[in-house]
């Protein structure tokens, strides 16, 4: 590979690194190209990507942003999972392949600018997806009105109800 196609893959992978809410360095060693493109299939359809890349081409990319923070394992054999939409679905993907194939091997990550160890990888998976999550936050922003709509209709309704009380008592009366 000449100078010039490793400059033009480090801007690629530092531009891609700027626009990654989530990075995830792993070692893929031992793995069959099978388990490979499966993986990268899994994570295709999460809205991520995942690459194997030569560590310096790595080091030279992760100059100047987030990235910067784990360039220190950049060291075996490396591959990168990003993410720029959806933190939680790679990590969950990953975790859930490291399960299956023990040889694979989650080094550390990146979310947001925050380096993130293997447990914090881990406890980022058992997190609801975006949609779950979503959907949690709009059934309570919707309790809300809901509740106040029952609480001012309430009122009226009880002063009815007074109102129809004191009919009936001085119907009864006359």
């Amino acid at each position: 590979m000449d100078i010039n196609t490793k400059k033009q893959i480090a801007s690629d992978l530092q531009a891609r690194f700027e626009k990654a809410a989530l990075v995830i360095l792993t070692d893929y060693k031992g793995l069959n190209v099978e388990s490979m493109n499966a993986l990268r299939r899994k994570l295709r359809e999460a809205g991520a990507e995942y690459q194997v890349v030569k560590n310096s081409l790595l080091v030279r990319a992760s100059e100047g942003n987030d990235v910067a923070l784990i360039k220190d394992h950049f060291k075996g054999p490396s591959a990168i999972a990003l993410s720029s939409t959806d933190p939680v679905a790679p990590a969950k993907i990953l975790a859930d392949f490291v399960k299956e194939n023990k040889k694979f091997e989650i080094k550390v990550g990146v979310l947001n600018g925050k380096e993130l160890d293997l447990d914090a990888i881990k406890a980022l998976s058992t997190l609801p997806s975006r949609e779950v999550m979503l959907a949690k936050v709009l059934s309570v922003m919707n309790a809300v009105p809901t509740s106040l709509v029952t609480a001012l209709s309430d009122v009226p309704r009880r002063m009815l109800n007074v109102l129809q009380a004191i009919k009936d008592q001085k119907e009864a009366e006359a």
